[in-house]
This record gives C-alpha cells, sequence and structure tokens, in this order.
C-alpha cells in the first residue's frame, strides 16, 4: 500500500463531487431562504410542533449516530482492546463531524441563532437538561476536536504538539465517556416532561436509558459501516488489509448483538412496567412492533449469526439496519409519535427547505470525512509515528 503523501491526487469532476455540489448547492439556498425570511415560510413548524426535522434528525439522530468515537475509544485505551486500534481515529473523525453538523443544524432551527451561547451567558439553569445538553456537547466538541487533532500535527509536522496531546489520551478518553454518557441519556430526559404529547409505547419513565443503550448500539455499527466503506472508497489511502479489517468487523458483531439485546431486554421490560400491552394491538402498536422486531430483533439476530458463521457481509448489513432503527427511533419520538393525538391537518411533515438543508449537512459530513482522510493520518499511520498512537 502506497503512503498517503504519494497517493494519486483525485479528479475534480467526479459523479461523486457533482452530486456532492449539486446538494449543497440546493440546501445552501434552503439555508440561505431560511435566514432571509424565517422560520415561518421555509418550515412547517409552529405553536404546536415547535420541533421538527431539524432536531429530530440533525439532532437527536446525528447526536446517536457519532457515539462511535467514544465506543470505539473507550474499548481500546480504557479496556485495552488494542486490536481495534486502526478503527479509532475514523471513529474519532466522524464523531467530531457529526457533533459539528449538530451545532450547525441548531443554528439552522433557532429562531434567534444568535442566542446560542445563552445558556452559558445569560439563562444558567443548571437544573434544565437543556443546559446540561449545551454544556456536554460544547464540551464534547472541543474534546474531540483535541483527540483529532494528532493526526492534523502529523500531517503539519508539528512533533512538538503531537506528543503533549498525544499525552493527554488517557484523559481525553475519560472526560469523553463521561460527558458522552451524560448528553446521550439527557437527549431522553428531555421527554420526560411530554407525557399528553409522546405516544405511551414510546414514553417510559426510563426513555433517558433507551436513549444511551441504542446510542452505543449506533456508534458500533456506524464504526461497521464507516470502516466497510472507507476501505472501497478511499483504498488507497487504508493500510488495513481486507482480512484484518474483516476480523475486526466480527469482533465488533459480537459487541452489536450483547448491546441490542441489552437495548431489547429494557424495551420489554418498560411495556411491563407500565402495562402498555394492550396498546400493541392498535395501529401505532404495529408500528412499534415493526421498529422494534424490524430494527432491533432482527440486526440483533444478524450479529449473532454473523459473528458465529464469520460472515462480515452479513454483519456489515445488521449493522447498516440498525443505523436505520436508531434513525427511525428518534425521528419516531420526535415527530411520527408526537402530537399523536392531534388532527392529520395539523400534524407536522418537513417543508422541502427542511429536508433540503438535512441532506446538505449529512453530504457535506461525508465530503469533510473524505478531504480529510484522503490528506490526513486517518485511515493509516503517519510514517513517522508508525506503531505510536
Amino acid at each position: 500500500m502506497s503512503e498517503q503523501s504519494h497517493a494519486a491526487p483525485r479528479p475534480l469532476l467526479s459523479p461523486f463531487n457533482v452530486v456532492a455540489a449539486l446538494l449543497l448547492l440546493l440546501g445552501g439556498c434552503a439555508a440561505a431562504y431560511r435566514f432571509a425570511a424565517g422560520l415561518g415560510p421555509s418550515t412547517n413548524l409552529d405553536h404546536l410542533n415547535p420541533w421538527g426535522l431539524w432536531i429530530g434528525f440533525d439532532v437527536m439522530t446525528g447526536v446517536a449516530l457519532a457515539a462511535g468515537g467514544f465506543t470505539i475509544s473507550s474499548a481500546v485505551y480504557l479496556f485495552g482492546m488494542r486490536e481495534y486500534q486502526p478503527l479509532v481515529r475514523p471513529a474519532i473523525l466522524t464523531g467530531f463531524l457529526g457533533y459539528f453538523l449538530v451545532v450547525v443544524g441548531l443554528l439552522v432551527d433557532l429562531g434567534q441563532p444568535w442566542r446560542l451561547p445563552y445558556p452559558f451567558l445569560v439563562q444558567s439553569g443548571p437544573t434544565s437538561a437543556l443546559f446540561e445538553i449545551a454544556l456536554c456537547v460544547a464540551l464534547y466538541l472541543t474534546t474531540l476536536f483535541v483527540e483529532i487533532s494528532p493526526a492534523a500535527f502529523e500531517w503539519l509536522g508539528l512533533k512538538r504538539w503531537r506528543r503533549l496531546v498525544h499525552s493527554m489520551t488517557m484523559a481525553l478518553t475519560i472526560f469523553g465517556l463521561i460527558l458522552s454518557t451524560m448528553h446521550q441519556s439527557t437527549l431522553g430526559a428531555m421527554y420526560l416532561i411530554t407525557p399528553s404529547r409522546l405516544h405511551p409505547l414510546w414514553y417510559s419513565a426510563h426513555i433517558p436509558v433507551h436513549f444511551f443503550v441504542s446510542a452505543v448500539a449506533a456508534g458500533i455499527s456506524m464504526v461497521v459501516l464507516e470502516s466497510a466503506l472507507s476501505h472501497r472508497a478511499l483504498s488507497d489511502r487504508v493500510e488495513v488489509s481486507g482480512e484484518r479489517l474483516d476480523e475486526m468487523t466480527v469482533g465488533l458483531a459480537k459487541a452489536g448483538a450483547v448491546v441490542l439485546g441489552v437495548y431489547l431486554a429494557i424495551k420489554v421490560v418498560a411495556l411491563s412496567l407500565d402495562d402498555e400491552w394492550a396498546l400493541l394491538l392498535t395501529p401505532y402498536g404495529h408500528w412499534y412492533l415493526f421498529e422494534l422486531l424490524g430494527f432491533v430483533l432482527l440486526p440483533m439476530l444478524g450479529y449473532i449469526v454473523g459473528h458465529r458463521e464469520r460472515r462480515p457481509t452479513l454483519i456489515r448489513i445488521s449493522a447498516g439496519v440498525t443505523v436505520a432503527g436508531v434513525v427511525l427511533n428518534r425521528l419516531n419520538v420526535s415527530m411520527f409519535a408526537y402530537n399523536w393525538r392531534l388532527p392529520a391537518a395539523d400534524r407536522y411533515w418537513p417543508h422541502p427547505y427542511e429536508i433540503a438543508v438535512s441532506v446538505a449537512l449529512v453530504t457535506f459530513g461525508v465530503v469533510m470525512f473524505r478531504w480529510i482522510a484522503s490528506r490526513m493520518p486517518i485511515l493509516s499511520e503517519h510514517p513517522d509515528w508508525r506503531g505510536e498512537h
């Protein structure tokens, strides 16, 4: 495998670049119209539905899918699973970009985006769930930036700075784990004040635990998907062989199966504690079973079979289904099962401008990951620091 510095430059006019540029242009125009005209004309939000796609997908889902950073770094640096070391930097980069885009999504969603720092400067409200989320996300985004900075320092040849930040690895990992545990669960805790609006099948006193455990499952699954896609799309930048990647994928399948099993168990326990079994026979109950059986039980079984029979392709399919299931769960909680008693005419559905902005944010994340991984030692080790990560 050739070194990154000798990798052939990629053509500027490629199908990927053309499609990405088009999506970014459409999303940029939609965002510009949102700031020029306001939230009213550019969204379907109102007083009955103040939170929509930009919160349900860009924030709730984005934070969950960015959980691979603390999941893999904790496994490697805190639990000694050094065989997964090649996955750490890609996972941290994905986490950093994910949290950065969460902040960008919030800026678009807020009616007065310049008030984003208000929880820290004006209305601290230390007992507020939103304050805890704002504080933890800000601190964790900073932590992820510091964690991924050694790759930039290696690329720029700043050896002293690289050594300094690398010496902080253990402390940064522990700090990131604490922050992630707090705000992943608190995102669910915000819905504890909505028992009259969120459907009883999704509402639970244990929803903070549900959010945290499902985020861990999403993090593991995103690492499986991201590593496979990077290995295919950026093969000239990857040092890990296909065989070793398959071995790591098989190992991650065991963790994915365990976490999904725990998540399935606590969801069933919540049903029993709240005695909501009869609601499973309703249309919303059918949708709930579709989510639980199709996107939790099914990928859990896929992980189990894939691990036992050493089938990486099945594991990657199961990872994709798990990621889709976490997306569906967050959208159910924030949109589809929210305000479920309202007439159909008053229910919220995303405006095309909202969809365009969300698609552009995802596209921007993919483009930035590709740009950074193509230049910095993310998918391979720098020759001057080989074996010292």
